[in-house]
């Protein structure tokens, strides 16, 4: 699975654009398809540098042209909206009656349709296919007269779309960081001397050298200048229902998401699972990255040795996307690999954060038969995947989840294992010491109306 993306914003910080490309680097995990920066040059104007691929390649080393700055914005993208042409490589840049500012955005928006056909009616065009370019005319539609965009614009704006998104909005003096009603996706804010910083996740902030301040909270809307920070709310109707997968897969170990350490959830997910589904083996191990803090919390739970079993090959891309079949699993094996000397003549339970068509599974569990496994119990750290995602996770249709399809048992056949059990959703709340979570993609329960989307109209 792929993530929609992650945004990074820096006000009121020297070499903010330095800043801006550290921060993006340490968010790289959550989108590899391009990058881009929108900065405030010193004669107050903003412009933009972006293009595709990765961080380092798009600002290489001793290369880049890092212009002097105090204020910035950036942006690392996994296309699931707008298809992966280079126009949909943000930040955006508007202009409103000769003020230009600058959008970058982590989600999805499920009323993307309608908005974009009454947007088209007054005017207003689209240089790319991505939904997040309809946020930018939605705060144009809604700036006061001929005063370009102001915190009242924005709010007004944000009320009228529904979905999830992580939200930065740059303008030569100001910049606004906003998170959707419910809490979709993460954003918090930190403070660089005298100066704030914003980031989809904690560790980015680390890595600026920035110290957290505080999540921005559902619905909310924090304007910052160089007279501080302010907040207000665009939305009374808020809801803490944040995606459950970005504690169960896409957010970094050493993040901290609304107060929960990402590592210490997964932990915590691997005991919970050995308590609801307890088995005995010889060793335990993790697929990397995201099972191997499970893997550590089902050995403690269990007693069973904690090894490494599988090895990784960082230089290889994600399996999920690949066109085919054989080329996906051609990819798992290139991506993963079996240590012989390790699980020879051992029962294994093997830790991984989900199943999706289940050709990973499948595959590891050949290799470690090949390897000489006498037992392979797979264990999964989330409920069954399946059904789709309309709020910036690239799962579009059911009919790629192999449990929308498959029982607990027909799943276990068809990956060639042991035993197979997933985490319950209690265990998932437990886990977070959490009330409320996101769990649409395995129970269906969608906190928002999905539109076009929905079921009936046919256009899942």
């Amino acid at each position: 699975m792929h993530e929609e993306c992650g945004v990074f914003g820096v006000f009121g910080v020297e070499n903010a654009f330095e800043t801006v490309l550290t921060g993006l680097s340490s968010l790289q995990h959550r989108g590899q398809e391009g990058c881009g920066v929108a900065f405030t040059e010193a004669s107050g104007t903003l412009s933009v540098s972006k293009g595709p691929g990765l961080v380092s390649r798009v600002f290489p080393e001793g290369k880049r042209h890092a212009p002097s700055c105090r204020c910035a914005i950036g942006h690392v993208r996994y296309g699931t909206s707008g298809g992966r042409e280079t126009e949909n490589i943000q930040p955006f840049l508007f202009s409103r009656h000769g003020c230009r500012y600058a959008l970058a955005h982590n989600g999805n928006f499920v009323n993307a349709e309608e908005l974009k056909g009454m947007l088209g009616k007054s005017g207003a065009l689209f240089l790319s296919s991505s939904d997040s370019e309809i946020a930018g005319h939605m705060i144009a539609a809604e700036g006061p007269g001929r005063k370009g965009i102001d915190e009242g614009s924005v709010r007004r704006a944000l009320n009228r779309i529904e979905g999830a998104f992580s939200l930065l909005v740059l303008t030569p003096d100001r910049l606004y960081a906003c998170r959707d009603k419910n809490g979709f996706r993460p954003l918090s804010v930190g403070r660089l001397g005298k100066g704030f910083v914003v980031s989809s996740e904690t560790c980015a902030l680390r890595a600026a050298g920035a110290e957290f301040e505080r999540d921005v909270l559902p619905g909310e809307v924090i304007e910052i200048g160089e007279d501080g920070l302010r907040s207000s709310f665009y939305s009374l109707d808020r809801r803490n229902a944040m995606c459950a997968m970005e504690y169960i897969y896409f957010a970094r170990p050493d993040s901290d998401i609304e107060g929960i350490n990402v590592h210490a959830f997964r932990e915590e997910s691997g005991k919970i699972l050995f308590e609801e589904s307890p088995v005995r083996a010889d060793l335990v191990t993790g697929v990397p990255d995201s099972g191997l803090s499970a893997a550590i919390g089902f050995s403690k739970a269990s007693g069973i040795p904690l090894e490494t079993a599988l090895v990784k090959n960082g230089y290889v891309g994600r399996t999920f996307i690949q066109p085919t079949q054989s080329l996906r699993e051609a990819g798992v094996r290139m991506k993963l690999s079996a240590v012989r000397s390790v699980v020879q003549g051992k029962s294994v339970v093997v830790l991984d954060d989900s199943i999706v068509r289940g050709t990973t599974s499948r595959q590891i569990a050949r290799m470690l038969r090949e390897a000489g496994a006498t037992g392979i119990h797979m264990r999964i750290t989330s409920p069954p995947l399946r059904h789709p995602c309309f709020y910036g996770i690239d799962i579009s249709s059911d009919t790629e989840l192999i449990s929308s399809r498959m029982g607990a048992e027909e799943v276990r056949r068809c990956i060639e294992v042991d035993s197979l059990a997933f985490l319950s959703e209690e265990g998932l709340l437990r886990a977070g010491r959490r009330t409320d979570l996101c769990m649409a993609c395995f129970n269906a329960s969608y906190p928002t109306v999905l539109y076009s989307h929905d079921p009936e109209n046919g256009k899942v």
